[in-house]
């Protein structure tokens, strides 16, 4: 599932009242030219010191490194955030978060349920049917 189709599916459980999305959630540019800006924001290389030389410069810990890049469980945060809010979506909502991510194509469409036939009941008893045993095969 793309991380859109997580989004508008998050967006249509949230509560009416609260806010579309956090700024820091939002993506995007301020216009047109803000990747323009932004290039030119770049500042020019400081000529006081060369980087590419040995002096002055820190040991790093390889365990620090280690610890730093370590990967975050988040499973706690993300089930509190699950729980928190007994939010149960509508019928109707959940009909449309399934159809979004349902493909177009007719093998990702869902099989049309046909009704099944009950059974008939017999109109005949076990009388009538010993009855005609006799009258047909003559059988006292």
């Amino acid at each position: 599932m793309s991380a859109s189709l997580l989004r508008r599916g998050l967006e249509l459980l949230e509560p009416p009242g609260r806010a579309k999305a956090s700024p820091g959630l939002q993506r995007g540019r301020a216009g047109p030219r803000a990747a323009g800006a932004a290039r030119r924001r770049k500042r020019a290389p400081e000529p006081g010191r060369n980087k590419a030389t040995v002096k002055g410069r820190v040991v790093k810990s390889a365990i620090e490194e280690y610890r730093k890049k370590k990967p975050v469980n988040h499973l706690r945060e993300n089930l509190q955030y699950m729980l928190k809010g007994r939010l149960v979506a509508d019928k109707a909502i959940t009909e449309q978060i399934l159809a979004q991510n349902r493909g177009r194509k007719s093998k990702d469409q869902p099989p049309e349920k046909t009704e099944k036939k009950k059974p008939e009941g017999t109109v005949f008893t076990e009388e009538d049917f010993r009855k005609f045993e006799r009258e047909y095969f003559g059988i006292p």
